[in-house]
């Protein structure tokens, strides 16, 4: 068999893994989720309108006036960073 055929299903799995993590981080709830979180932090956010998933309880997301957090845990904790 061909090497670049042997290359094109590994390349097929790994496009679709990443769409399902970008389907996942815009999902209402998820948005949700991470703007009562920016919220209860006591950073200005208003609405969360985009979240890109960065890995397990990771993510970076977009608020209505342009802010950007990186949300995530760390040691149990969750933490806010305005980017």
């Amino acid at each position: 068999m061909n090497s670049r055929t042997q290359v094109w299903p590994a390349i097929l799995a790994a496009i679709a893994s990443v769409a399902q993590l970008s389907q996942a981080a815009d999902d209402p709830a998820v948005l949700k989720d991470l703007m009562a979180v920016i919220a209860l932090q006591g950073q200005p956010c208003g609405q969360v309108v985009s979240a890109t998933k960065q890995g397990d309880n990771d993510y970076i997301a977009m608020c209505q006036d342009g802010t950007r957090y990186h949300v995530f845990i760390n040691e149990g904790r969750v933490v806010v960073q305005k980017l």
